[in-house]
C-alpha cells in the first residue's frame, strides 16, 4: 500500500512494507536538485520486501514538481552552494527522522538513507553528523561537502555507520573523483566504506538497486 503523506518538516510518500513485521527498518529516499519525491519513489518497489520506504521532498520549491535541499551553481564546472540552506537542510532530515517516529511504526535501530546526487550529499551530511540516528547510508552520484567536515562525529561515533557509494564512470555533473575523495576521506576516519562504479552518467540504473539490495541484505 503506498500513501503520501505531509509532516511539519516534509512532504513525503510511503510504500509500507510487503512482508509484515512489528518494527521493519526503514528506508528514507532523498532525490537530486530540480526533482521530487516520485523520482526515486519509481524504485521503492524493487527495494527488499521488508523495508519501510519513505520517500521526501526537497524543502525548497524550484518551480511545479521541482524541488531542492539547497541551491548550487556550477562556476567553472565545480558546485557553488549555498552553505545556509545546504545546513538547514541537514537539521531538516534529522529532524524529519524524529517526527517519522510519531507517525509510522519502524525500527529506530535501522533506518538507511538512499540519495541521489544532492540527496546524496545530504544523506552524507546527515549521516556523518549523527550517526546515532542512522544504521548506514547509500550515495548514488553524490558528493561529500568540504563545508560540513567541521561537524562530522568522531571516529569513534563513526566506526557503526555503513556507507555504500555508487558512481557513473562517465558522470558530466558531479564526476567521479568525488566519489573517490568521499571514499578516501571515510577510510582517514577508519570507516570501511563499499564502493561501485558503473558505466554511465549522472544516473540511476537496475544494477545500482540490485547492488543496494545486496548490501540490505548484509
Amino acid at each position: 500500500m503506498n500513501s503520501s503523506r505531509e509532516n511539519t518538516k516534509l512532504h513525503y510518500l510511503v510504500r509500507q512494507p510487503k512482508i509484515k513485521t512489528t518494527n521493519p527498518p526503514l528506508i528514507i529516499l532523498l532525490h537530486g536538485v530540480g526533482g521530487n519525491e516520485q523520482n526515486l519513489f519509481s524504485f521503492a518497489n524493487d527495494l527488499p520486501d521488508n523495508f519501510l520506504v519513505v520517500s521526501a521532498r526537497g524543502p525548497l520549491t524550484f518551480g511545479p514538481e521541482s524541488f531542492a535541499w539547497f541551491q548550487v551553481n556550477f562556476v567553472d564546472g565545480k558546485p557553488q552552494i549555498n552553505e545556509q540552506q545546504a545546513e538547514a537542510a541537514r537539521v531538516t532530515i534529522l529532524d524529519f527522522i524524529e517526527d517519522l517516529k510519531h507517525e509510522l511504526t519502524f525500527d529506530e535501530k535501522q533506518v538507511y538513507l538512499i540519495g541521489f546526487s544532492q540527496g546524496g550529499i545530504m544523506s552524507y551530511s546527515a549521516a556523518l553528523t549523527a550517526p546515532e540516528k542512522i544504521e548506514g547510508i547509500a550515495v548514488i552520484s553524490g558528493r561529500l561537502l568540504p563545508e560540513v567536515k567541521p561537524l562530522i562525529a568522531d571516529n569513534k561515533r563513526l566506526e557503526k555507520l555503513k556507507v555504500l557509494v555508487l558512481h557513473g564512470r562517465q558522470d558530466p555533473v558531479l564526476h567521479l573523483p568525488y566519489a573517490l575523495e568521499a571514499v578516501t576521506y571515510l577510510k582517514s576516519k577508519e570507516m570501511t566504506p563499499e564502493f561501485k562504479s558503473y558505466e554511465g552518467g549522472h544516473s540511476i540504473n537496475k544494477q545500482m538497486i540490485d547492488d543496494i539490495n545486496i548490501w540490505l541484505g548484509k
